[in-house]
């Protein structure tokens, strides 16, 4: 199950996407976390140190070994070099799944250690001053959207990604990618103001998306927050006491967690489970090239000196089962 949250800045989607991963973690779930936000902080919620944090190999710098792995024997695609972040799977690409080891995860991938198990934890790296004035966020995000359209995962498998901030989630294709897209929203009309463009998006691509209401201390926030985005809201939580220590970097045992915490994160895993049954392939894969043809039009085809619309293998669906080569 590939799970996003979003949220505006400061709304806690990082502390509440640390604290699902810790709850999939618990219960024995293979996880990959990603951190695709341009404030690199979900290493540090899991625990990692500073430095640790930093240290983490950062997908955008192994862009090359990237794609060459997934490329595979695609004889759609004449090199690495001509593939860009759209650039969907065909017959002959390698894909990647949750449990296996292969060379990305080898490069790009570090084990956290979390009550219950581990975790694989990716990161896109963070924003720096050398790429002001000649890059955007979503060069770095790039890496993540062409593993994800390389990616084949099953039930009770969890990729989960912290999404960068406010709606620039929304620039790229990437927000196609997610069976479930959990906005993050604090109870003021600036929490949820971007509510209604997320659900614009979210409709016009058969989208999941639901509202996990943050920072309430009362029926009054709850009511302003049902008001604002109605039905989507799925969950509320307040103030914790475990979350405080963690964000000193004193977490006690994540069984330690507030009930009422523990009952929402069951409700985030059931939402997000459920949508298994409404999984659609055929959808997935028409919007990646979708996608993929909009981004080779738009910049890819001058980038790369290629015509990017023959990487597009006509006959080739992504689903569960698909063969690729070793």
């Amino acid at each position: 199950m590939k799970i996003a949250f979003v949220g505006k800045g400061g709304s806690g989607k990082t502390t509440l996407s640390s604290l699902f991963i810790r709850h999939l973690a618990a219960s024995g779930a293979p996880v990959i976390a990603v951190d695709a936000d341009i404030n690199q902080h979900l290493g540090a919620a899991l625990g990692l140190e500073e430095a640790d944090a930093a240290a983490l190999p950062a997908l955008g710098e192994h862009l090359p070994l990237i794609k060459d792995h997934l490329r595979g024997s695609n004889p759609r695609i004449a090199s690495a070099g001509t593939m860009i972040k759209t650039t969907p799977p065909g017959e002959g690409s390698r894909l990647l799944r949750v449990q296996e080891d292969n060379p990305v995860y080898d490069a790009c991938a570090r084990p956290v250690e979390l009550d219950g198990g581990a975790v694989r934890l990716m990161v896109t790296g963070p924003f720096t001053d050398a790429d002001l004035g000649v890059a955007c966020y979503h060069s770095k995000t790039g890496a993540v959207e062409l593993c994800l359209n390389h990616l084949v995962d099953g039930p009770d498998e969890y990729v989960v990604v912290d999404m960068t901030a406010g709606s620039d989630s929304f620039a790229s294709g990437m927000f196609t990618r997610f069976d479930m897209t959990f906005l993050v929203a604090e109870p003021t009309r600036k929490g949820v103001s971007v509510h209604r463009q997320y659900k614009e998006y979210a409709r016009d691509y058969g989208v999941e998306l639901k509202v996990v209401g943050n920072k309430v201390q009362g029926q009054d926030d709850i009511d302003f927050l049902r008001a604002e985005v109605g039905d989507d809201l799925l969950v509320t939580v307040g103030q914790s006491d475990w979350v405080r220590a963690m964000e000193k970097g004193r977490p006690p045992r994540f069984e330690l967690l507030e009930e009422p915490h523990h009952e929402a994160l069951r409700r985030l895993r059931s939402a997000a489970d459920a949508t298994y049954a409404r999984r659609d392939w055929e959808r997935y894969t028409r919007q990646m090239v979708h996608f993929h043809l909009k981004n080779a039009r738009s910049w890819g085809n001058e980038r790369t000196g290629a015509d990017l619309a023959a990487q597009v293998d006509p006959g080739f669906v992504l689903r569960e089962g698909v063969t690729a080569p070793a």
